[in-house]
């Protein structure tokens, strides 16, 4: 089986390199400058949200009040932040880094070859996902696309969620993954080491496995790791923003009206789920919102009590720029969540790193993905710095 499989990568090379000579090397579409034009307004606040900061804790302060005045006090306090998280949400198993993965088939679609793939995403256990690789590729950005199963990303699931399919289209590698069996079962979330004793909260495990899955494209020859940002919409936005934030190898992401914060008016920014960051061991409450008859429990009841927001772990990204693509759960009022990234982001010397597109609707739109993908091109381009 080992070696049939590094057959069929050495044929999966070979046939990137033939096509190289055929269509030459294609770039993600679209003048720089242009792009710059079209996204650039969303890095902005609208002018009713300059400056402000609402009743968030300014990521700018240790835990102990002293405020943070340089970039060396960042770096402690941005450490401070991962580790604090990282200790309530519960302590990753080792990465893994060095991934084998097994090509099961492959289909030419438009202008890319689709792969389906496996690999390990926890230990023990293997998923499978959907590899997309433009063809005349040589050193290509990527982006990881997350949701309930790949076969969405891909464009066989609910309209305007293709985003792995449409971001090949326009030259990018993607991978898209997704939690099928758990979908299926309607446990939604990754419990480790087991459902009935997880020492993770389930929202830290999907990010645990979009970063191993980004080791998955790193290692790939056709890739530039230093170029790999990571998308996903609603609960796949709960994902790519906790991933993104926590593992900073990804260059960048968007996240798709997850919720960028806590909201317990709007039904749909659920993290007091037991499979985002309300874990409790089964049976686990009746799902929707939180009521006396129906309390949340775990962590989630915790991280409220003491203040804690996901606006410090937004500012983990700093400097690495990220689109939040709000719809119904996160209207313009988010800015003042947002506000504060800008603020860490101008204590590091950098602007137009925060940007944030509305629409009326949860679901995405062409529109609303119009914007993503441009927003893509923009910052993932070969020739951007």
């Amino acid at each position: 089986m080992g070696d049939k499989n590094s057959k069929f990568q050495f044929s999966l090379l070979m046939f990137i390199a033939f096509m190289s000579l055929l269509a030459g090397c294609n770039k993600p579409s679209g003048d720089k400058q242009k792009l710059w034009e079209n996204i650039g307004p969303y890095f902005t606040p609208p002018h009713d949200f300059l400056g402000k900061f609402g009743s968030y804790r300014s990521p700018l302060q240790f835990y102990d009040g002293r405020n943070v005045t340089n970039k060396e006090d960042w770096r402690k306090r941005r450490e401070e932040i991962l580790n604090k998280w990282s200790k309530m949400m519960g302590k990753w198993p080792p990465l893994i880094e060095h991934q084998q993965v097994t090509y099961l088939d492959s289909i030419q679609r438009d202008n890319f070859t689709q792969y389906r793939i496996r690999f390990h995403w926890i230990p023990e256990v293997k998923t499978e996902g959907y590899l997309l690789v433009p063809n005349g590729k040589e050193k290509s950005p990527a982006v990881i696309t997350v949701y309930y199963e790949p076969e969405t990303g891909i464009g066989l699931g609910k309209e305007n969620r293709d985003f792995a399919y449409q971001l090949a289209k326009r030259g990018f590698v993607t991978l898209s993954i997704g939690t099928s069996r758990a979908t299926k079962a309607e446990t939604w979330g990754l419990y480790y080491p087991s459902i009935e004793n997880a020492t993770v909260q389930p929202l830290s495990m999907l990010a645990y496995v979009a970063a191993n899955s980004w080791y998955v494209l790193s290692n790939l020859t056709f890739v530039d790791s230093a170029k790999i940002g990571i998308v996903g919409h609603s609960y796949g936005g709960k994902w790519a923003m906790m991933a993104s934030c926590l593992f900073d190898k990804f260059a960048c992401a968007v996240w798709s009206d997850p919720g960028i914060v806590f909201d317990e008016a709007k039904p749909d920014v659920n993290y007091w789920e037991p499979w985002y960051l309300g874990y409790h061991p089964p049976p686990w409450r009746e799902r929707g919102v939180i009521t006396e008859d129906n309390p949340a429990f775990g962590l989630y009841t915790q991280l409220v009590k003491e203040g804690f927001d996901l606006h410090e772990l937004h500012a983990l990204m700093a400097p690495r720029p990220f689109m939040v693509s709000g719809g119904s759960e996160d209207p313009s009022i988010r800015w003042e969540a947002l506000n504060h990234s800008i603020e860490v982001n101008k204590l590091l010397g950098h602007d137009n790193r925060v940007a944030m597109t509305n629409r009326k609707e949860h679901s995405p739109s062409p529109e609303s993905n119009e914007q993503i993908y441009q927003f893509f091109e923009y910052t993932l381009n070969p020739d951007s710095p």
